[in-house]
């Protein structure tokens, strides 16, 4: 019996051998290397502060066992912590539950993409490793962990946050016409000044005007014009003749008020070189002009006249054949046309910009809104600019200039909250102004709502600096196309940026040599990164060592750096970054 027992045993131990042997699942492991992955991209990359790849894999036939469950998990590995990704399951011919099907007769492939996870600058310096592991029923087997990709590309991160705001401009003008003019009007058929014309309201306005102000440093006397008129009735030879002598007789009679002042510095006027005369023979322009403002009754049909008759004489005929209307024209609107206009040219001229640039600092109640605004352009001091702008504000708060461009100095002392309330100062009496909207945009992008400041950059319209604004936007959301159309003609480190990250690294350095920005330390690491997405390693080396000869940092940033895993093996990258 006890014999028998033992063949028993032993027979049923064999058996438990064979038909573990069987199931297929040690076989698989030991072939493990025949089976083929590929993860794309490889590297990985972060697009839009996450990243998404997918994997592909191929299994020869008579490879994958008809009994196993085979499960594959991505896992992103990097400093200070991995994540597992959700795992794919590949499923034998006779395999039990759900999962892809891999044929044991002819082999088979899966595809498998990544569900999107948020970048960590940590995954910079990182690999992907495909961890497996088999089962049949209970029993389970791990597969070697296998290196799929190395390091996350991330270098939409070189972005440059340097939006531009919009400053609303001055209406400052250092020189604003200040003419005077006077009539002087004339009797029918005659140029002679009647004295007491030379007594008339506007003469003495004008003669004041001339007293005051001819010795003065503000006001530049320029010359005078004589514009002599003839009234419409009569005429046109003789018309033409009487108006050119009445544009002689007014110039002298102006030449002489200034000759009245004896100072012989003054000269200005008294030469009738000085004067520029011009004549209208018949003032058919003038006579429209009144007939419109009078409320002669037959204002609408004379009106009707001028425009049925282009000929001149037709014209008069038609209105005097209105006798008693005439009457009423020639008491009321033809003596105001027999005239000569004189007209001073004058400039007054503005403070200039060193008396302008203290006044702001030191007495800015004496200055106008347009002096402020303007002065505060005449430094670059940032606290001088606020001051002004803070002064500015606190007089003409009204005017949305103040308290826009208040805001921008603010951004540019990286006073964010302060700069923001100015902005929505600005905005409730801007009445659209589309600037405001732009530097609201910004704000929100500072403050990560990407999604608001697109919003105001879209209703602030399509300047050059929006554009640009939502160029740094669309890099940072990962549309790389549309952030080289937004950026268009304005050379920069960013636009660059973009046409790299768009797959044209080949234009990076003509762009980055036509901007202002060509000589930043970080323009310099993106010409290095462009030359190792060209594999030109002369110029990767070239390119970092400015960049970090400019910028020490960036010597431990490149050492991380996925755009130069090719490069790690190199011996001058490697003595450069080490």
């Amino acid at each position: 019996m006890k014999a028998k027992f033992l063949r028993t045993a032993s027979a049923g131990l064999s058996l438990a051998v064979i038909l573990s042997g069987c199931d297929g699942l040690g076989k698989m492991v030991k072939k493990q290397k025949d089976i083929s992955y590929t993860a794309t991209p490889n590297p990985i990359e972060m697009i839009g502060d996450s990243v998404q790849f997918s994997v592909n894999g191929k299994f020869n036939p008579k490879l994958f066992a008809k009994k196993v469950t085979l499960t594959l998990t991505p896992v992103l590995v990097y400093t200070g912590g991995e994540k597992a990704l959700k795992p794919v399951v590949l499923v034998g011919d006779k395999a039990k539950g759900s999962g892809q099907k891999i044929s044991y007769t002819s082999g088979g492939s899966f595809g498998y993409t990544s569900e999107k996870f948020g970048f960590d600058k940590n995954m910079r310096n990182a690999y992907v490793e495909l961890r497996g592991e088999g089962a049949v029923k209970s029993k389970t087997k791990k597969f070697d962990p296998v290196r799929l990709a190395d390091g996350t590309l991330a270098t939409s991160l070189l972005v440059r946050n340097d939006e531009k705001t919009i400053m609303a401009a001055d209406a400052f003008q250092k020189t604003m016409p200040a003419n005077q003019s006077a009539n002087i009007y004339y009797l029918v058929n005659s140029s002679q000044v009647r004295p007491a014309e030379l007594k008339s309201d506007e003469i003495k306005n004008l003669d004041k005007f001339i007293k005051d102000n001819i010795s003065s440093p503000w006001y530049e006397f320029k010359d005078i014009s004589v514009s002599a008129y003839a009234s419409p009735d009569g005429e046109q030879s003789l018309n033409a003749n009487l108006a050119s002598d009445r544009a002689k007789t007014g110039s002298t009679a102006l030449m002489n008020e200034f000759k009245q002042n004896k100072n012989k510095d003054i000269t200005f006027g008294k030469d009738m070189a000085q004067y520029k005369t011009q004549t209208t023979a018949e003032d058919w322009e003038g006579f429209k002009s009144l007939m419109e403002q009078s409320s002669i009754a037959d204002k609408e049909l004379i009106l009707r006249v001028l425009t049925m008759y282009s000929d001149l004489d037709q014209r008069e005929k038609e209105i005097k054949n209105l006798s008693k209307t005439y009457t009423e024209v020639s008491d009321k609107i033809l003596p105001k046309l027999r005239r000569a206009v004189l007209t001073l040219n004058v400039d007054k001229k503005s403070r200039n910009d060193d008396q302008l640039k203290a006044l702001s600092t030191t007495t800015p109640d004496s200055l106008s809104l347009e002096e402020l605004l303007y002065s505060a352009n005449l430094t670059n001091d940032l606290n001088t600019k606020v001051s002004i702008y803070q002064n500015a504000e606190k007089r003409f708060g009204s005017d949305w200039r103040t308290s826009n461009n208040l805001g921008c100095a603010l951004l540019m002392q990286n006073k964010l909250s302060e700069a923001g309330a100015a902005f929505k100062r600005a905005e409730k009496n801007a009445s659209g102004a589309l600037a405001v909207y732009n530097n609201l945009g910004i704000i929100e992008a500072k403050n990560g709502n990407r999604s608001a400041a697109m919003g105001l950059y879209k209703k602030a319209g399509s300047s050059a600096e929006t554009k640009y604004n939502m160029g740094i936007i669309n890099i940072q959301n990962g549309k790389y196309s549309e952030a080289v159309s937004d950026f268009g003609d304005y050379k920069s480190h960013n636009k660059a940026l973009a046409q790299l990250l768009a797959g044209s690294p080949a234009g990076v350095n003509a762009t980055v040599d036509a901007s202002d920005e060509k000589d930043l330390a970080i323009s310099s690491y993106l010409k290095a990164v462009a030359a190792a997405r060209q594999a030109n390693n002369s110029e990767v080396i070239s390119n970092l060592k400015t960049a970090i000869g400019k910028d020490a940092s960036l010597k431990a940033y490149a050492k991380d750096d996925a755009e130069f895993i090719k490069m790690r093996s190199n011996s001058e990258f490697t003595a450069l970054i080490n």
